[in-house]
Order: C-alpha cells, then sequence, then structure tokens
C-alpha cells in the first residue's frame, strides 16, 4: 500500500495565494515562474513555480496575470 502526503502551505505560500486570489499577482515574464506581487517582485522565487506545480494558481503566458485555481481555493479554505 502506498500513500502520499503533501506537505501544508506556509505561511508565505498562503499569503501569495490570497495576493493572487485578490488579483495582486502577475507572472514576470521571464524565464520560470517569478511573480511579481503589487508589481514588485516576490522575495521567494520558487514560490510561483511551488504553487504552479501543486495545480493551485495559473498564469498566462508572459505577464499575464496569476489566478487562483478551485484546488487552491480549497487548498487556502482548509489552511
Amino acid at each position: 500500500m502506498t500513500t502520499t502526503t503533501r506537505e501544508p502551505l506556509s505561511q508565505r505560500d498562503r499569503a501569495v495565494l490570497r495576493a493572487v486570489a485578490g488579483g495582486r499577482c502577475r507572472r514576470s515574464g521571464e524565464i520560470g515562474m517569478t511573480l511579481m506581487v503589487d508589481g514588485v517582485y516576490c522575495s521567494d522565487q520558487q514560490v510561483g513555480l511551488r504553487l504552479a506545480a501543486a495545480g493551485f494558481i495559473a498564469t498566462e503566458a508572459g505577464r499575464g496575470t496569476a489566478t487562483i485555481t478551485d484546488v487552491g481555493r480549497a487548498a487556502l479554505a482548509a489552511a
């Protein structure tokens, strides 16, 4: 029997998810998944990639706005 566990959301992850839900995040448009919050680069360069890989956020190509997914809303509500 195998089980999978998901790491709990950190306080930073929850804060970024709340910012995405509030329409305050955009993808930087550079290589990778660096997010900008209120026009300022997020200090955790990996948070966008982590949240996107978990299916919590989605972004348009380039400098698209980040949007929270239904899975992300559920994770935020459960945290």
